[in-house]
């Protein structure tokens, strides 16, 4: 299996600095990063740690749902996945990931919302994302649509 790779290059302080984070593998953007934007509500045209995370989290969870899915039988029609990621002060010091929000919304055809259900916890306990993020909290909305 393949390694991917990103590269951020920083530049000053953690408060006053900013950088940049490339793409590396897949060579499909280089994006800003700035402590001060990644701390507040609004992002700014930059992105951070945690959209990132979110990002893999969301396509990784969709993957491997899919692939749960069909192992049931069923077809998956459309999902529609998204991963929040909350970043919050930590009580030792510094900053932590407190929890990841997954939410999904399915169509599928040849299985029950029971079936689909299961899948979706199976699928937030295999990808290997939420395998590599073990020690925080992901939480799932699942709904299947009609």
């Amino acid at each position: 299996m393949p390694t991917r790779t990103a590269r951020t290059a920083w530049n000053g302080t953690l408060e006053q600095g900013s950088g940049q984070v490339e793409l590396s593998s897949s060579k499909v953007g280089t994006y800003d990063v700035s402590f001060p934007k990644r701390a507040a509500d609004e992002a700014g045209g930059t992105t951070s740690p945690e959209e990132l995370i979110a990002a893999a989290h969301s396509s990784c969870y969709a993957m491997q749902l899919s692939a749960l899915i069909g192992e049931a039988g069923g077809t998956p029609d459309a999902l529609d996945v998204s991963a929040d990621v909350t970043l919050a002060p930590d009580p030792a010091g510094g900053f932590q990931i407190t929890g990841i929000k997954l939410t999904v919304r399915g169509e599928v055809s040849g299985i029950d919302e029971a079936a689909f259900l299961k899948a979706t916890e199976d699928a937030k306990a295999t990808c290997p994302v939420s395998k590599a993020l073990t020690g925080t909290t992901i939480t799932l909305d699942a709904s299947l649509e009609k």
